[in-house]
């Protein structure tokens, strides 16, 4: 997941497009045209998400930047000296095996399942991980028509709830149905058009898991 500073966003200044790229770019060009134009609505839009960011404008492209960079990022805590003035030793690892950002929690299963986690060779907790990475191979596609859908929609209803044919072009947009989606929404804007059918219906990426028989 990107952090902040580099979420992919976009701005708009009433219906046209602004800047698109990482937030800190988007912020920094948001400040600008505000200055310029005290009066105009700019939004900003997550574009992994389709919601709109409240940006903190106030200060210089630095102090902007630096906000948005957040306090985890912005600082380093140094390391204290003992007492006589030297660094102090690094921690000594204890027994046992490395972090591996496991996070631990309180499963519910029937004895069955504990009977059949008990069995795998790799043990129960290996064994769940493989199950739900399986999982989520399988259910990837349709989380990533549904995540871009809501991501449409909620730029749809924040930008365009007022254009000609929107509850028509929602229902394209639920029903999967790009041309339909194109067609209802000819009349907007070209910018809001655009940028709608372009979280809608997004461009797959190198990232995104093969169709199950792929030759890779």
């Amino acid at each position: 997941m990107p952090d902040t500073i580099s979420r992919p966003s976009t701005a708009f200044a009433g219906h046209r497009l602004l800047r698109r790229g990482p937030l800190a770019e988007v912020a920094l060009a948001v400040k600008a045209r505000t200055e310029d134009a005290p009066t105009e609505t700019v939004l900003v839009f997550d574009d992994t998400t389709g919601a709109v960011i409240d940006l903190d404008l106030r200060g210089s492209e630095a102090d902007i930047v630096g906000r948005l960079a957040g306090p985890e990022q912005a600082t380093t805590p140094s390391a204290e000296p003992d007492r006589e003035g030297s660094s102090p030793a690094p921690k000594r690892r204890g027994p046992g095996r490395p972090k591996l950002g496991v996070v631990a929690r309180e499963v519910t299963l029937l004895p069955r399942h504990w009977e059949w986690l008990a069995a795998q060779p790799s043990g129960a907790s290996a064994a769940l991980r493989r199950l739900v990475d399986e999982a989520r191979r399988r259910t990837a596609p349709q989380h990533r028509r549904r995540t871009a859908q809501e991501a449409a929609y909620r730029f749809m209803l924040a930008i365009g709830g007022d254009l000609p044919d929107f509850e028509e072009a929602t229902r394209a947009l639920f029903a999967d149905d790009r041309e339909a989606l194109a067609a209802r929404t000819a009349a907007w804007p070209d910018d809001v058009r655009d940028h709608t059918l372009r979280l809608a219906f997004p461009t797959p990426t190198s990232s995104d898991p093969a169709p199950e028989g792929a030759t890779p």
